[in-house]
């Protein structure tokens, strides 16, 4: 007899334990939210590209389609057209320079998108202001190269890109897993007033952007080891609703496979996350591709919950923003 009254008080201590959670984390029960998402437009307003069999050496540049509009990622066109389009942020690649600056390009060398050769670092500034960065794009496998001559000036720096948008929020991505790189990024970005570094957000490797948070813990930041820091963390105690500030004041980019999992979401997820000045990008598929994205309607609508209004990235933002735009 006691030990059957013993069972029953434990059933109903685990039922209600399992009610509490779900009032808890339930987005049925939760403030509702009717803004428009954010919107992340990667690389500006950039040539897409078949993501079958891609590798770390794959060359995009000779697998993109047929081009729909004329412009080329990580230039100052490609971002001014992604914000006319109704991009909230704008993200691009950097690379450092033999004499200490910074431009805006992807990849570590030069040869698949332009008519140049080797490291980018390698090279200074003025040797890459000078090459053609649309050389190497293809859409028929190299029977013709439709911005072959188009590209030709167009690698901008990190001066030119701060210059020209000077009160527009920026994702900037550090391609390489180099500390010093991001010492270098920090001395720069110490330079700005505080107003405009509340609209960057730095993200890459781990250990240029463990320096570079070491010298400005005032920057929002993100690397692999930070987002696998903050799944971990908000797992462990989200069912709660505490959101530790050791995971406050940052980006995390979340792949669409894995957000269902997450304590909350969505809407209660966003609220916790804006109270703890978190910014919520999420990602297409499971996070094996980063630049997986939302990038039609039809994707957006299927693939994004209704009541979300996170950050979205996409690679189309001329195709995806005129769904939220008119919300």
């Amino acid at each position: 007899m006691i030990m059957n009254l013993l069972k029953r008080k434990r059933l109903w201590l685990a039922l209600l334990l399992l009610a509490i959670v779900y009032i808890t984390n339930s987005s049925l029960l939760a403030k509702p939210r009717d803004e428009a998402p954010l919107l992340l437009a990667h690389r500006g307003l950039a040539q897409t590209f078949h993501m079958e069999g891609i590798t770390d050496e794959t060359c995009t540049a000779e697998r993109i389609y047929e081009p729909e509009h004329p412009y080329l990622e990580n230039t100052l066109a490609s971002m001014d057209a992604a914000f006319r389009e109704g991009a909230d942020i704008v993200e691009f690649d950097v690379q450092p320079t033999k004499d200490r600056n910074f431009v805006v390009f992807h990849d570590w060398t030069l040869d698949c998108r332009t008519n140049g050769k080797g490291v980018t670092r390698e090279h200074t500034t003025a040797e890459l202001k000078v090459l053609d960065i649309g050389y190497g794009y293809t859409a028929d496998g190299g029977a013709t190269y439709p911005f072959r001559g188009k590209g030709i000036g167009m690698m901008p720096t990190l001066d030119e890109v701060m210059s020209t948008f000077p009160d527009r929020q920026f994702l900037i991505h550090v391609k390489s897993n180099d500390p010093a790189e991001g010492v270098q990024l920090a001395e720069y970005l110490q330079a700005l007033p505080a107003q405009r570094l509340e609209q960057l957000t730095v993200y890459g490797g781990d250990e240029p952007i463990a320096a570079l948070s070491k010298q400005m813990p005032q920057l929002r930041t993100m690397s692999k080891a930070s987002l696998i820091k903050f799944v971990l963390t908000y797992t462990a105690v989200g069912w709660t609703g505490y959101v530790p500030a050791s995971i406050g004041h940052t980006q995390v980019h979340i792949p669409e496979k894995i957000a269902p999992w997450l304590w909350g979401w969505p809407t209660r997820f966003i609220n916790r996350m804006e109270d703890a000045d978190t910014r919520v990008i999420l990602v297409g598929g499971d996070g094996r591709e980063a630049s997986s994205g939302f990038d039609t309607p039809e994707d957006a609508a299927q693939r994004i919950p209704h009541s979300y209004t996170g950050g979205i990235w996409t690679n189309r933002i001329d195709l995806v923003a005129p769904m939220y735009l008119n919300r």
